[in-house]
């Protein structure tokens, strides 16, 4: 790890959205941990060098990493979500209180957790001020901000609630990122690799996808499968012009007819997630559809990690990225 570069401990990485997200906003991996076979393959396979721990998160002893700078990670969005019961505290795989003892044993300069939309809600105002009540006995200033991932270069709309902290002062120096432009269109984003098997009718359906996407539902190994999520979902899709009822394995070919309405490839729906191409995915179809679905998209890591680089007082060693290569 070069001396420019900071230090992550990061807990339910997934298949690796947040941590390339990271990297490129400046930060190394200590440790990137996942309980996940086929994507803590993925991160072993990406970033070889890595020190990936396949297991769960309470078999880590925080104490080890004490003083890193960063404890960042996606924890689990089913206690949180719309789609599901909403448990919050009563679920079972509800993990911020195993974020909270890790802060407690590692005590990160800077904390970064995120989740989805539905933990901001109302219901949950009592939990999320108890997180804040316990962050700020361990002498941490923390904030909680919704940001919708359309605005940071990703083509869906993706919203995601994320928590940055600081210990000590360090938060009156950190300024929540703002957004880049324009959203990126998703007939834009795919048209190569829509058109990659001659399809003809590529470049008239990149003009008639004009439009963010929904946001990707990765369900679990419990629920969902290889499709884009509910049917209200599908309906957005159909507008797009995608067939959302599966993820095909090739892009269309020359053999299909100019107003053939094509699903998705798995590489596509890394794209919509705002993966860079060279980041591969390891598993069986379903497997890797799963990994991209529910990961965090990387220019949005990137654009928070670089914020909190910048409020801990390091120069970012490179410009955030705001845009996705096709």
């Amino acid at each position: 790890m070069s001396e420019s570069t900071l230090s992550t401990l990061e807990i339910c990485a997934g298949a690796g959205g947040q941590s390339l997200g990271l990297e490129k906003a400046g930060f190394g991996h200590e440790l990137a941990v996942e309980i996940d076979r086929d994507a803590a393959a993925t991160l072993r396979a990406n970033r070889p060098d890595w020190n990936v721990h396949e297991g769960d998160v309470r078999e880590i002893d925080g104490k080890a990493y004490r003083g890193i700078d960063l404890l960042a990670g996606g924890v689990p969005c089913p206690p949180f979500s719309f789609a599901g019961h909403q448990l919050g505290a009563d679920d079972e795989r509800d993990l911020f209180p195993e974020a909270l003892r890790l802060v407690r044993e590692a005590r990160p300069s800077a904390v970064m957790l995120e989740n989805v939309r539905g933990l901001a809600s109302a219901r949950f105002t009592v939990y999320r001020q108890s997180i804040l009540t316990e962050l700020e006995r361990l002498g941490y200033t923390a904030d909680w901000q919704l940001l919708f991932s359309s605005e940071f270069g990703v083509p869906q709309l993706r919203p995601r609630f994320i928590l940055v902290a600081f210990r000590g002062a360090k938060m009156k120096k950190f300024h929540w990122p703002s957004a880049v432009g324009s959203p990126r269109l998703v007939g834009e984003t795919l048209r190569p690799l829509m058109g990659a098997n001659g399809w003809e009718g590529a470049d008239a359906w990149a003009r008639g996808a004009a439009g963010i996407a929904p946001t990707i539902v990765g369900g679990s190994k419990k629920h969902g499968g290889a499709d884009l999520g509910p049917t209200r979902a599908k309906k957005a899709w159909l507008e797009l012009g995608v067939d959302g009822r599966g993820v095909a394995d090739e892009a269309p070919t020359a053999e299909h007819p100019l107003n053939h309405i094509p699903k998705l490839t798995n590489p596509m729906v890394a794209r919509i997630q705002g993966f860079d191409t060279d980041w591969q995915f390891t598993g069986r179809k379903t497997a890797v559809y799963r990994q991209i679905g529910n990961a965090f998209p990387p220019p949005v890591a990137e654009r928070v990690g670089t914020s909190i680089r910048t409020a801990l007082g390091a120069t970012a060693t490179r410009k955030p990225s705001l845009s996705i290569v096709a």
